[in-house]
């Protein structure tokens, strides 16, 4: 089985900016889908982006236009960059993967059977 591990979380003000890392190990990164996920304390985990292993991304509506979701296959690591951040992408953000296929639909939590411990964003206005 591999592991997860998120970092990059932070505070900062409306309108900035963070980089999210998610270090992949025991499996390539190349093989896997990947997504990102968020959940605020009382809420279900809401898919914010999801990228396959043929580079196709996805993204929430939510986010669209504001967060890139991208890897790195050298250092086996995935990125969520996020700009333009506002109080309600305020949240705990977890990595997930899957190898296989994609999961379908891409934003339903339960497909991933692999879970970072999560790196928080904590955006104030």
């Amino acid at each position: 089985q591999f592991q997860l591990v998120e970092s990059g979380g932070g505070s900062v003000q409306a309108g900035g900016s963070l980089r999210l890392s998610c270090a992949v190990s025991g499996y390539s990164i190349s093989f896997l889908y990947m997504a990102w996920f968020r959940q605020i304390p009382g809420k279900g985990r809401e898919g914010v982006a999801n990228l396959g292993w043929d580079g196709t991304a996805r993204y929430a509506d939510s986010v669209q236009g504001r967060f890139t979701i991208s890897r790195d296959n050298d250092n086996n690591t995935l990125y969520l960059e996020m700009n333009s951040l506002k109080p309600d992408d305020t949240a705990m953000y977890y990595c997930a993967a899957r190898t296989y296929t994609n999961p379908d639909p891409w934003a339903l939590a339960s497909k991933y059977p692999s879970w970072g411990q999560g790196t928080q964003v904590t955006v104030s206005s």
